[in-house]
Order: C-alpha cells, then sequence, then structure tokens
C-alpha cells in the first residue's frame, strides 16, 4: 500500500517544456486545474501529498517521475536523459532522504523514472532516449544489491517504457501492440489497448483504485469488465506535454 506521493505544481513557463507530441500549446490555467484535481484523485486514494513548488528554470518539473526509483528498501536518485532537466532531482534528493536509503545514478549513466517498470520484487528498464546503456546497468546493479530482479527492455518508437506500458495489478498489464507482443510479458494477461487510444495504455494503479486518462472509452470499457474502481482524469494539457499519469507523481 502507498502512504505517500510527491507531486510538483506546473510552473507558469510548463509550455516550454520538452514535447514531441504536436498536439499544440497547453493551456497554463486548464493545467493548474488538472494538476489539482489528479492531487485531490491521489487523496481519495488515500495518500499524504508532498507537493512541492514549481522552479522557474525546469518547465518540465511536474514530471517527477523522472527524478527518481523509489522501492520498498531504497530511493534511487536519476540522472536525467534531457540535459536541460538535469537539476530537477535536487529537491526530489532532499524529501525522500527523509524517509529512504538514497542512491544515485551516476553520469555518463542517465535514467527517467519514465522508464522503469515495477512489477512486485521485478523491474522492467526500459532502454530509451532518454534512458542509456549505462544508467539501465547502473539502476540494475542497484536494484540486485537490494535483492530486486531486472530485465532491460529496448523502447524504440515511444518516449518512455510506461508511455506503452503499465503494470495495473492482479498479473494485468495494459499495453500498446509493440510491448503486447514482447516475450518478456508474455506471462501476464495483456489488455491490448486500441491503437486510436495508445495515450490510454499509461495507467496508475494506486491501492484500491486505477487511474485512467479520461476521453478513452474502450480501454475504459476493457477495465471496467475486470473490476476495477476507475478514477477518470482529465490529462489533455499533460499530454500535449508528452506526460502521462504516472510522470506525475512518485509514489512510496
Amino acid at each position: 500500500m502507498f502512504k505517500y506521493a510527491v507531486v510538483r505544481e506546473p510552473g507558469s513557463n510548463f509550455c516550454q517544456g520538452i514535447t514531441t507530441s504536436e498536439l499544440g500549446l497547453p493551456d497554463y490555467k486548464k493545467a493548474l486545474q488538472q494538476h489539482k484535481a489528479y492531487c485531490e484523485a491521489l487523496k481519495k486514494c488515500g495518500l499524504k501529498l508532498i507537493i512541492l513548488k514549481p522552479e522557474i528554470r525546469f518547465p518540465d518539473g511536474e514530471f517527477v517521475e523522472d527524478t527518481a526509483v523509489v522501492t520498498e528498501r531504497c530511493a534511487v536518485i536519476t540522472c536525467l536523459g534531457a540535459e536541460t532537466r538535469r537539476g530537477e532531482e535536487f529537491k526530489i534528493k532532499k524529501v525522500l532522504q527523509k524517509f529512504k536509503k538514497i542512491k544515485i545514478i551516476k553520469p555518463p549513466g542517465t535514467v527517467d523514472g519514465g522508464d522503469v517498470l515495477k512489477v512486485g520484487n521485478h523491474f522492467y528498464i526500459g532502454l530509451s532516449e532518454r534512458t542509456n546503456k549505462e544508467g539501465a546497468n547502473q539502476l540494475g546493479f542497484i536494484l540486485a544489491k537490494y535483492c530486486y530482479g531486472f530485465k532491460i527492455i529496448p523502447v524504440k518508437t515511444i518516449l518512455h517504457l510506461k508511455t506503452g506500458i503499465t503494470y495495473i495489478g492482479r498479473n494485468n498489464m495494459v499495453a500498446i501492440d509493440k510491448f503486447a507482443k514482447n516475450k518478456e510479458f508474455s506471462k501476464f494477461n495483456i489488455i491490448k489497448i486500441d491503437k486510436s487510444e495508445s495515450y490510454s495504455a499509461n495507467c496508475l494503479l494506486i491501492n484500491t483504485f486505477l487511474l485512467i486518462p479520461k476521453g478513452f472509452p474502450k480501454t475504459k470499457e476493457k477495465l471496467q469488465a475486470l473490476g476495477y474502481k476507475i478514477l477518470e482524469i482529465d490529462m489533455s494539457e499533460f499530454q500535449k506535454m508528452d506526460g502521462g499519469l504516472t510522470c506525475l507523481s512518485i509514489l512510496f
């Protein structure tokens, strides 16, 4: 069960962040409203929030997930794959060191938390434009020291591993076609996402609730049929900046 969530409010220069979505510029006021609703959903899930103020020098700073990989036994502070984002992790480290033993990914290794998918005591680490082989191996070595298993998964056509696949408990994974066919995930029950709703692969299981992005009826229907207690969150402005539900928090 998760008890805490670290979040950071979007800054006024949110629209200056890195994006490849080609969905247009986000509306800052709407993004603030959506972030507030997201935080309220986390509270409904029973979490105590640690809310950080925006840091204007980091327009992508609200995507806190990328700055750390938190386990029951330690917290690993990452070295972010995008150079313009390096420094976001400093404040996160100060927060997490109050709760966890801290380990650090060192350059030239890079890791984004969005590339790290935890399933029980096993981690899938995406090898992407943001997470390189050196960083993935560093993270794997740290996890192995704490008796966790890991497997490195190539990520070639999307930003992060969890952009295309997430674990939602009960041996279920939500995945786009590329990962639905990956033999590394063959032991799981795969809920395959329709190509037109690929954004909805990024779901977030928190305790007894499953958060899903609003506006994807085919995915919602499949998940409801499995008996999940669903909370729909409007993520339109964060989608424009390549962000999803998992990106906006660090849970532990």
